[in-house]
């Protein structure tokens, strides 16, 4: 069964472009974990906590984008991204904290390992540097990425340990604004290089940008198995 949604075209050619570390990311040990129940609880909830603190950074990386923006379109999706990530996205991890006795305000204090503190700075200076397509390409593979483990994960999965998890990135809600960035990211593209985006000299810096995160994501899933 074809598990890969499908989040658009430019998503679909950085996704191929990045090469085997976007199967590193998506299929690592901590997901395959996840998927069989065999992760340790202490190493998820010190995952979730360390991510709590990432969402807080990517937020703010989110709210760059409509500072980026060009149109009330790219205004919307960018700012409804936002509205997801602290009115939905971080209630998963508070939820399932609050049960394990983590308090909100422990999560928010939570000292940031430097794996974390090396990705959402990256991603932020993206944001800081550049323009959109820059902050776009940093961004998408933790959105286009957890989007597809979800939906994998939801059809996969042998234990129930961390379906909370499963449900919420596999879920309606997440998938559909996981679609959404992927019209983003289209959007942008086209309307700033053209049609024929991919053919450009930009586009492979966008693909390093895209790659970078990447393997990023790579070491916070493995930074997430060392508590």
């Amino acid at each position: 069964m074809n598990t890969t949604p499908d989040y658009g075209r430019a998503f679909g050619l950085m996704r191929a472009a990045s090469g085997d570390v976007w199967r590193d990311y998506t299929r690592h040990a901590f997901v395959e974990g996840m998927k069989d129940g065999t992760l340790p609880r202490e190493a998820f909830l010190h995952y979730l906590r360390q991510d709590y603190v990432f969402l807080v950074h990517f937020s703010r990386a989110w709210a760059l984008a409509v500072v980026k923006s060009e149109t009330h379109e790219e205004m919307l999706l960018a700012s409804a991204t936002v509205n997801g990530l602290i009115s939905e996205e971080m209630k998963l991890h508070i939820g399932i904290c609050a049960e394990a006795g983590i308090s909100q305000d422990d999560l928010f204090t939570t000292p940031e390992r430097p794996e974390n503190l090396a990705y959402t700075r990256f991603v932020l200076e993206a944001g800081y540097s550049g323009d959109l397509l820059s902050l776009l390409a940093a961004l998408a593979p933790c959105v286009m990425g957890y989007g597809e483990i979800g939906a994998r994960l939801s059809n996969e999965a042998t234990s129930e340990t961390y379906r909370d998890w499963i449900n919420t990135y596999a879920g309606d809600d997440y998938q559909g604004s996981v679609r959404a960035v992927g019209e983003l990211l289209d959007g942008a593209l086209t309307r700033r290089l053209g049609k024929g985006y991919d053919q450009l000299p930009r586009w492979e810096g966008l693909c390093r940008t895209f790659s970078m995160a990447t393997q990023l994501e790579v070491g916070f899933w493995q930074m997430g198995m060392t508590p």
